[in-house]
Formats: structure tokens, sequence, C-alpha cells
């Protein structure tokens, strides 16, 4: 056995100081009823263990603690959560007892919800939920805590009976919500492995095959009466012996079944007695023993301040708790407890309180218990409440609860008395010893139900039959006679739904599931389902009453589990455009599937005048619910939603963009698309990366031009932020084409905003000289980055086109370079983003690299081009191949004719130059204008007879009218040729010809500033 030092030396009294108390003496003293079991108990551990030692303490302890709660004032009442023993034995006792006041062991705090569950549909789950935390790690946001209700459920007896009982009260006395987390483990220190068993059937569940399993999301469970060993060796000890799977199903068979029919004080003493045995051999986990005291000394101490508030006497209060805390031993136990324990108080966390839809599936994976066990246990339920003929309590106006009979009606609302009924023991007085009868009576033994299992074997195999399983009248043969045999071979007399669904495996099963359940998951929706609840619309939060609300001129029933078809005709009935307002905002805030669209869209500037839905908002009610706990409108959540995404400390500029893109489109007006745009600004003033620049590059233009056509004038946000963006990304343009992280669609997206936005920018005041400044800094080491380094040259007119297919030529001719060629195309293929102009340099060059490299280069090449234009360059390769589509012939025919255009010489080198007239043709040939002109400046030369036809000397006539400087240039040089008047009037060039390197220095000089 393996333990901590306190579960091995004296786990019941010595070595835990808070243990032995002074009402747990007394009782031990006052306690005759159960000397015989005492000493009984002696001798066997005399006889097993040789002699006094831990397993006589253990044994005796037990004793002591069953004595202990049982003749506590306060009656107690044990159950286990979710167990028909329970509720039936809940349901006798309260009918008898007719308390007034009942303890219940839940939150304290979500008391004010337990009304609204007669306006759902069981079974349910009450949740606390805070998504603003204060006083907890931020990254545990948000908090959530859910407690599901099953009618088959103790509790749930206890909430009806005190809620439609006029003159009972309820009261909550376990921890709050907060404290919940206050309590956490990992407020202290890291959470270590769990030595807790599991449960091996209780395989994970699939969300998307079984979406009920993940109806309470990842809240913290709560749940009354927690009791499963926490000793793995125990429970795998337990299941060994008893020969059954899974904890469940050991629970139905020896504490179920055989408490089925059990009187209330066998009930309760063997409850205590399981409780015990647990607690005393749970493994030594600190931190949780110590969460567990501390909510038992929590309950202890609310209950004591009700009674000294109230004055109620003990005897006329029931506490109802789970088996484990029942059999506690912490100083504060019972009405007259010695403890003080001082409750801390609550966080500043704002807690937001309200019922979501729970079901069977979910309860099963939130607390780890084996499918189908919930639901085989609302089928128990159903069958003891026929044996026995026992009337349950139900709240008024339940959903989905049968009819209450007048008579029972009456009795159930007649008011408490202060007495127990005629049949009921005072709390104080429980001290008959009926644990020793139970311990020793033998089981009992349930005849074959023969009918009953054979419906089940023929209920199966239709059920297989309609799931596609090739399932026959000798399965069903196969299934009752298997159940039979599995039952004897585990020492039953009575098959359990368990051995039937063993068997129903065994037989039906094959190597493949044809549809989307087996036949594991058949025989649990058989045997009751996997039972959904819902919350009505009178318990729903005001945002989803409203939500149903806004939506009532579709005439769907939207509560309702499954999808809804909604058809909206906006041009027939302009009504619907609030309801498609309503379902956009909803298909932004709920999860896919909520509300999908199937015809129409919504981007800015565009409406649909026609619209198809699908909902499944009673599917998704609890996202609903949830979304109700941050505002009471959807235009209120969004609001803030957006808010918070654009302020939150991660936020880029992409994500603020996109949320001035919802505000628009969901909330309408410029109130808040402009707070949000200058957020956007500030935001992308602090970037020092460029992850985002593609996104923020196509959500600017969408915004742009959106406003351009939907607005008289742009926002000063929007101006403001492509003036910044302007000079933000030429800062950081040199650095994104050298960091090896900034990929080229990234670096083509900033040329893109550069040069898509350059005619505003420079409109704004921005100077032209940055960018020129930063292509010439740039200096990539990356093929893909150099081809658009080029195409932003070719932009920039620093490179010509001829010099760009130049280079093209040069990379084909180097095969050293024509490896990695791919690389150089796909930075072309980038560049038509910020260049599209360049479309037809890129198709010559992909088919120059095909015209020109050889089968043997090409082949092994063709793949690596392939999947780099795929990965790289996928949404521009629409592009491309439309302009390859123009350039190239359409008929297969027209291809061995045809020749690129880029081969093909310019018009202007074919056709002869015609020498033109230098000059100003268009002054002499309307001189009127020139006249004028003249006459205002007061200049009379007359007009050249010449017309503008050039009749000057060829040559440079500069020099010749100023000869002093070219004979200053000429002695400098060492030329000591003299002048030619005559030929220089007769048009010869002279010296001129003769040396013209240097007049063209001296031209240059002249020329010069």
């Amino acid at each position: 056995m393996t333990g901590t030092p306190e579960t091995e030396t004296n786990p019941g009294t010595e070595t835990n100081p808070r243990t032995e108390t002074a009402p747990e003496a007394g009782s031990r003293a006052a306690g005759a009823g159960f000397a015989a079991l005492r000493g009984q108990l002696h001798d066997a551990a005399a006889q097993f263990a040789g002699g006094q030692d831990a397993l006589e303490e253990i044994l005796l302890g037990m004793v002591d603690d069953v004595d202990r709660a049982a003749g506590e004032p306060l009656e107690i009442f044990p159950v286990c959560h979710h167990s028909p023993a329970s509720a039936l034995a809940m349901a006798r006792r309260l009918r008898e007892k007719r308390p007034k006041v009942v303890y219940l062991e839940l939150c304290e705090d979500m008391a004010p919800l337990l009304t609204e569950l007669r306006n759902c549909r069981l079974p349910v789950a009450v949740q606390a939920f805070a998504s603003e935390i204060d006083g907890f790690p931020p990254d545990w946001a948000p908090l959530s805590v859910v407690a599901p209700v099953t009618e088959a459920s103790a509790e749930y007896q206890a909430i009806a009976y005190a809620l439609d009982t006029p003159g009972v009260e309820l009261v909550l006395v376990d921890r709050s919500s907060d404290h919940v987390f206050q309590w956490d483990v990992r407020h202290e220190q890291p959470e270590e492995p769990s030595t807790e068993p599991a449960d091996p059937s209780a395989e994970p569940v699939d969300p998307s095959t079984e979406p009920e399993a993940a109806l309470h999301g990842e809240a913290v469970g709560v749940e009354i009466g927690d009791l499963r060993p926490r000793f793995a060796e125990l429970e795998e000890h337990l299941l060994r012996h008893g020969k059954v799977r899974h904890w469940s199903e050991w629970w139905h068979q020896y504490v179920e079944v055989p408490l089925g029919d059990s009187d209330h004080d066998t009930y309760r003493q063997v409850m205590f007695l399981i409780g015990s045995l647990f607690r005393r051999l749970a493994p030594g986990r600190g931190e949780r023993v110590r969460v567990d005291e501390d909510r038992e000394r929590h309950m202890w101490t609310r209950m004591r301040e009700h009674l000294a508030e109230t004055g109620t006497d003990p005897a006329d209060c029931l506490y109802v708790c789970g088996a484990f805390h029942a059999a506690s031993r912490v100083e504060e136990f019972g009405v007259h407890g010695a403890g003080d324990f001082v409750i801390s108080p609550r966080t500043a966390t704002t807690w937001q309180y309200g019922l979501i839809p729970s079901s069977h599936a979910a309860i099963e994976a939130q607390f780890g218990l084996a499918p189908g066990s919930v639901s085989i246990a609302a089928t128990e339920w159903a069958k003891n409440l026929t044996r026995t003929r026992v009337e349950p309590y139900r709240l008024e106006g339940q959903a989905g609860a049968r009819k209450t009979r007048p008579a029972k009606k009456a009795a159930k609302t007649a008011a408490p008395t202060s007495a127990p009924g005629p049949t009921s023991t005072p709390g104080p007085a429980l001290t008959e010893d009926r644990l020793s009868g139970f311990l020793r009576q033998p089981p009992a033994l349930h005849t074959l139900d023969e009918a009953e299992l054979l419906g089940w074997s023929v209920d199966i195999v239709r059920a297989a039959r309609r799931s596609g399983y090739l399932a026959s009248t000798a399965d069903a043969i196969a299934v009752f006679e298997t159940s039979i045999l599995l039952a004897a071979m585990r020492d039953r007399a009575k098959p359990t739904p368990y051995d039937f669904q063993d068997a129903a495996v065994t037989c039906i099963e094959k190597d493949t599931v044809p549809g989307r359940r087996d036949v594991r998951r058949l025989v649990e929706i058989m045997m009751g389902g996997d039972r959904i609840g819902q919350v009505g619309y009178d318990a729903l939060p005001p945002l989803a009453r409203d939500v149903h609300d806004r939506l009532a001129p579709l005439a769907l029933n939207l509560q309702q589990r499954g999808v809804r078809r909604a058809l909206l005709d906006m041009a027939s009935r302009p009504e619907l455009r609030a309801c498609s307002d309503v379902l956009w905002m909803l298909r932004r805030l709920l999860p896919p599937g909520a509300a999908r669209t199937v015809m129409g869209e919504r981007r800015l500037g565009e409406r649909s005048i026609q619209e198809s839905w699908d909902l499944s908002l009673g599917t998704h009610q609890r996202a609903l619910i949830e979304l109700g706990y941050e505002g009471v409108s959807l235009e209120q959540v969004l609001e803030q939603r957006l808010r918070r995404t654009a302020y939150g400390p991660r936020a880029t500029t992409a994500e603020v963009l996109a949320a001035v893109e919802d505000a628009t489109l969901h909330l309408g007006g410029r109130r808040l698309a402009d707070e949000l745009g200058t957020r956007a600004l500030e935001v992308l003033a602090s970037e020092r990366t460029v992850d985002g620049a593609p996104e923020v590059l196509r959500r600017v233009r969408g915004l742009l031009a959106y406003y351009r056509t939907g607005e008289p004038v742009l926002p000063p946000w929007i101006e403001s932020f492509v003036r910044t963006g302007y000079a933000h990304y030429c800062t950081l343009l040199p650095t994104a084409f050298r960091d090896e992280d900034a990929t080229v669609g990234q670096v083509a997206a900033m040329l893109g905003f550069l040069f898509s936005m350059e005619s505003l920018a420079l409109s704004l005041g921005c100077d032209r000289t940055q960018l020129e400044l930063a292509v010439a800094q740039s200096h990539p080491g990356d093929q893909a980055k150099t081809a658009l380094l080029w195409a932003a040259q070719v932009q920039l007119g620093t490179l010509s086109r001829g010099e760009l297919r130049a280079r093209c030529d040069e990379l084909l001719a180097h095969p050293l370079v024509v490896p990695s060629y791919p690389r150089y195309l796909s930075g072309f293929v980038h560049a038509l983003e910020p260049v599209p102009g360049l479309a037809d340099v890129v198709v010559e060059a992909v088919s120059n690299a095909f015209g020109r490299l050889p089968d043997d280069v090409l082949l092994p090449w063709l793949p690596t081009l392939i999947t780099t234009l795929r990965s790289n360059a996928a949404e521009l390769a629409p592009l491309l191949i439309r302009e390859a589509g123009r350039v190239f012939p359409a008929r297969l025919a027209a291809l061995d004719a045809w020749i690129p255009p880029w081969r093909v010489p310019p018009e202007d080198e074919l056709l002869p130059r015609a020498a033109a007239p230098r000059g100003a043709a268009l002054l002499p040939a309307h001189p009127e204008t020139c006249d004028a002109l003249a006459g205002l400046l007061g200049v009379t030369d007359p007009w050249d007879p010449s017309d503008g036809r050039d009749t000057d000397p060829t040559g440079a006539a500069l020099l010749f009218t100023h000869p002093a400087a070219c004979d200053a240039a000429a002695d400098l040089l060492g030329i000591g040729d003299p002048w030619e008047p005559a030929a220089s009037a007769a048009g010869s060039p002279g010296l001129t010809a003769r040396h013209p390197a240097t007049a063209h220095a001296v031209a240059a000089l002249l020329t010069s500033p």
C-alpha cells in the first residue's frame, strides 16, 4: 500500500492535529449502538493483520465517523452525484421529515438562479462566468464554473422541495465561485501529476463527432457528492474483484442496487461508511485535502451563522452534502463545532450568472464518468419510481416534467411541521446499528426479466440496422444469450445494462463503423439517450431574449436544436433588413455554425437584397447565453470586443484595421470607426516588423475605395494613416530586404503600399525622395527579393525594361544560376502586386526559360518552379495566366507561325527617320500671341524670315560666339590649332569636329551652374 505517512500510520485520528475533536470523542463514548460492530472489526483486524496496527485504526475510525455523523443534531443527508438511489432516498426523506431549512452543498452565490430552473428542460447547468478578472493571473481568463443539475439527482429533489413548499428556506453553504479559484492550488505551487485513478473506459470524446460533450466548454465543474476512491490501488482492487470494467458499473452493482430499497437509517449509515472509507484511504495530496477541509469549514461556518441569525432549531433542518464531506473530521464539524474559521473576502472580479444547456455526455466528460453512465442512471431512476411508487418533487411549470396528480400536489405544497413524520427518526437519536445487518445480509437475487432483456435485444438490432449495420434476428438472439452468459460469468443472476452493452458490442460491432455512431453509442441512446437540456425563454439573459425578439419576423423556432433555413428577401420585405443586421452580427460573434450564410454577402459598400441562412441557435445556446454576460445588446457586445481587440497589448495594425472594417459594416456611423482608425495609426507607428504588411495593404485599399465612393472627403485618420505608413514603410524597406525572416510576400506588400498610395501620399506632403533613397539603400541577398528590387527600380525609372530583360537573359546564360532561377521568377510574380505593368516581362522570362533551357536542365527544374509559384504566389498566378493568354495565340494551328512580341523589333526602328525641323514650329505658325507678348515687353525685333526652319550651321554655335573660352580651354589642353572663320561661316565643324572631346568638355563647363 502506498501513501503518505498520514495515511499509513494513523489516518484516522492521531497524525492530523485537526482530526481528534471533542465532539468526536464524545460520539465515540456515546455510540453504544455500534459497540458490537466495533468488536467484530477489532477481531477481524486481529485475525487478518495479527494485532493492532493501521488496519484496526482505519476500521474503527470508520465506525467512529459513522457514529459521529449519525449523532449530529443537524441531520446530515449524504448523497452521491447523479445517483438514483440518493435521489430516491432524498424524495422519501423530504416527505417524511418536512424540514423548514435545507442546507445544500452548492456555491452560495448561485442561489438567485435556482428559481429559473422551472423555465428550463433538464439537464441544465448553473454557471458563474467572469471575462474581466481582478485578483487572479491574467492568463486564467475567462473564469467559468458550472454546476450541472439533472432530474435523477438528490440536489434537484431538495431544490424542488424548497422552492415549491411554502415556509421552506433553501440556503447554499459551499464556497463562492470566486473562492473556487482563490483556493486553486495554482496560486501556491505548480500542479503535480494526479494520483487519482482514471476511468479506463472514459475515453476522450471527439467534439467533432459528439458536440454535446462540449456543452460545458472549459468550465470548472462543481458537483454535489463527488464520491469516488482517490486511492488508485483501492479502485483497481474493487473493479477486479467486482468483475466490472469501470467505477460507474461497480457503483451501480454494489451500491445503487442494494440501497434502492433500504430504509433511511441504513442508507445514511452506509453512505457515511463509504465516505469515511474513501476519505481515510485517500492519497496524501496535501493541497486537495486542504481544499476539501476548508470547504467543510466554510459550510459548517455558514450553517452556524444562519442558525444563530434565524434561531432555527437544528432538528428542523436538513444538510445535503456529499458523503465524502459528511464524514468530515475538522474542528468546525457540527452545530457545536469548536473552530473559528475566517472566510476570506472575495476579489474585485465581476461575476455574471446564468443557466446554460447541459447533457448527459457533457456531465460524463466534465467529471470523468464512463460514457453512458448518466443515461443509464436516468433509466434506473425512472424504473425505481415505477417500482417503489415514490412521488418525486418537480418544480411547478418544469418543462418536460410529467403532470402531478392534484392529491399529491396538495400534499407536496403543504407547510412543513416542526415535528417529524410518524416514520422518521430525529437526527440526534440515529445511533442504532444498521450497518451490521446490511453488511451481513446476502446479495439480493434478482430474477431474470426475460421480457425486458428481449426488448433490449430487439431494439438494439433495429437501431443498428438504421445505422448501417448488417444486423438480423440471429444477432438479437445472440445478444440475448450473450448478456445472460456475461452476467453469469460476473456472478450476477440478472444482466445489468452494462452486461447488455458488452454483449451488443461483441455480437454486432464489426471492424469498421458504417455510420456516425458505433454500437456502444447506440446502446447509450437506447437506454435513455443523451438527453440534452434547454434553457427556457424566460430564463435567458436580456441579450438572448433580445436576439429572439429581433429575429421573430423570420417565423422560425430558433430555440429548438437543429438547423433552420432562413430565406430573406429584403426587396419584397424591407423589414427583414433588421433581421439581416442581427444575423451578420451573430455570425461575427458566435462560433462557426451558429449562423452560417448560404447565399449573400456583406462587404464594404455592398449589401445583398436576398440572403439565405442556416441557423442553429438552439444547438449553440450556451454560446448565446455567455454572450449575454458581456452586455445587454449585440451592438454593445460587438463594440466592446472591437475595443478589446484594438486596445489589447498584442494588437497589430492588421487586427485594428479589421476592427475598423467590422465597425463600419455592422455598427454604422463614423464615431467608433474613426476612433479605431486613430488607434490603428498609433499601432502602425509603434511596429518594427512587417509581418502584417499584406493584410494591412488589403484592408487599407478596401477602406480607401469605400470612403472614396461613399464619402465626400476622406476621414482625417486615413489620410494620416497613409502619410505615416508611407514614411514608416520607406524606413523599414532596406531592413526588410536584408532580413531573412521577412518573406518576399511581405516585402512585396510594402512596395505595393508605397506605389499604390504614392499619389495620395505625395498630395498629403510626403516626399518621393524617401522612396528613392530606400530603394537605393536596399541590398537583398535572396534571389526572390533581388527580382523584387529590380521591379521596384523599373517602377521608379532607375532601371529600364530593356536592362531588366538583359539581366534575365544573363541569368539564363549562367549555368550556376539556372537552378535558382525559379526563385527569381517567384520574386517577379510577387512584383505583380506593386508593379502590375510587369506582367508581360514575367511572361517573357518564363517563356524564355522554357525555350532556352535544355531538357536535362528543365525537367529537374520544373517541379521546383511549380512548387515555388504555388506556395509563394498562388494569389498572383491568375494575373500571370491572364497576361499569358493575351500574349500567346488562342489556337494551336497559329503557334507555328507565331513570333513572340519581345522578338519583334519596335516600329520606330523599321521606319525611316524623317528630318524634323529644329526649334519651336508652333510659334512661327501662329505669331499673333508672340507679337502681343513682345509688344508688352517692348521688344521690336522682326521675325526671322526662315519661318522656324533650322538654317544655322551645324556644330556648337556658342563656341564661335564666345571664342575666348574655347581658346583658354585649348591652351590648357595644349592644342594650338587656329580658328577657321571661313569654315565656320560655311558650316564646317573645323576644330569641334577634330577635337570632339574638348568641345563636349567645354560645353559641359558652360552649361553647368
